[in-house]
């Protein structure tokens, strides 16, 4: 077992999970965390306004002082690598190698050379096109990724296998991770947040259609995965040991039907939903069914339940996407709801 002594540096600590797993940790009473990440124009920054943490570093000078000197920041016990580019439109694949690729192989090394504890994100999108089948103790070299973001993802769980990193290293691939502190994903947000936007500007929301027969329209299928619960798994792997890639989602796959319909009686609006045609781009790169088996991650004894989808979805819009709110340390546990 692994526990939090000494500094846990979280990168891509104002992000969505990493803000969520400073989160966490704070609701804990850790809090001797050194959160890294590059601040940008977006409003992010508001995502570590009610979270504790005892320093920030650029991302950048983060990777050159840790790489040239491991004891640069002290004690450091943990390292929960969450810094990437995540937008599957990027097409610059140079510098998503470099980004995603190279700076995560350069801190793991340094990492593995003074024992720190080192979890990663890796990515559901290496599983490209997959619909079933989609295991973490897949033979690597038979994925083949959709886009350059998936491909530097896939490039580092690749390159930890071959360098046997992963004999000591745990990678994490996220499957849909929705929830609050994801404002300033833009784009790359969740169905959950741009759906209460379109419905609190028109009343409504467009979904894609179907183009195949064995799918109705709104009726395929993700593994939407709640960010409270993706740190609860995230935080888990850290301190069991876990060594290897597992999948973290919800174990179970549900329709956007299902994902939209809580936001309308959250937001007390009358449902409204339209289909519109898929863009061209998708065709062809566009999943109608995820779902995540995460076996491996119960077999290594997390045995908490999933929060439901109504109930996620609820606790999202009530208490963060109405009022405006970030994850905040004083937040109680997901309400019950009727």
């Amino acid at each position: 077992m692994h526990d939090f002594r000494g500094t846990t540096v979280i990168t891509g600590g104002a992000g969505l999970i990493g803000s969520a797993l400073i989160w966490a940790l704070n609701t804990r009473g850790i809090e001797d965390i050194l959160v890294v990440d590059r601040l940008d124009t977006s409003e992010k920054w508001r995502n570590l306004v009610p979270l504790r943490f005892a320093d920030y570093v650029d991302a950048d000078t983060f990777e050159e002082r840790f790489c040239t000197d491991p004891y640069a920041f002290g004690e450091i016990g943990t390292i929960l690598h969450l810094g990437a580019c995540s937008a599957t439109t990027e097409r610059d694949a140079g510098y998503l190698m470099s980004n995603n690729y190279g700076y995560t192989r350069n801190i793991a090394h340094a990492a593995l050379e003074r024992s720190i504890r080192f979890v990663y994100a890796s990515s559901a999108a290496t599983y490209g096109a997959l619909e079933a089948n989609l295991s973490d103790e897949a033979d690597l070299t038979t994925l083949r990724p959709l886009n350059a973001y998936a491909f530097s993802k896939h490039a580092f769980d690749l390159h930890a296998r071959h360098n046997g990193w992963l004999d000591r290293i745990c990678g994490i691939k996220y499957f849909n991770v929705f929830g609050p502190n994801e404002a300033h994903k833009a784009e790359m947000r969740s169905l959950v947040d741009k759906a209460f936007s379109q419905i609190r500007e028109t009343g409504s929301i467009a979904l894609f259609k179907s183009h195949r027969p064995d799918f109705a329209d709104g009726e395929q299928e993700r593994d939407f995965v709640y960010v409270k619960d993706a740190v609860e798994m995230t935080l888990h792997l850290a301190q069991s040991g876990a060594c290897g890639l597992y999948n973290v989602g919800s174990g179970r796959a549900h329709t956007w039907l299902e994902l939209v319909r809580p936001i309308f009686r959250a937001m007390g609006v009358p449902e409204n939903i339209t289909f519109i045609p898929m863009p061209d781009h998708l065709h062809g790169k566009y999943q109608y069914s995820t779902c995540a088996d995460i076996g491996k991650l119960r077999a290594t004894g997390y045995a908490r339940a999933m929060t439901p989808l109504h109930d996620a979805v609820t606790d999202y819009v009530t208490h963060y996407l109405l009022p405006d709110r970030r994850l905040d340390p004083s937040d109680a546990a997901i309400p019950a709801t009727a």
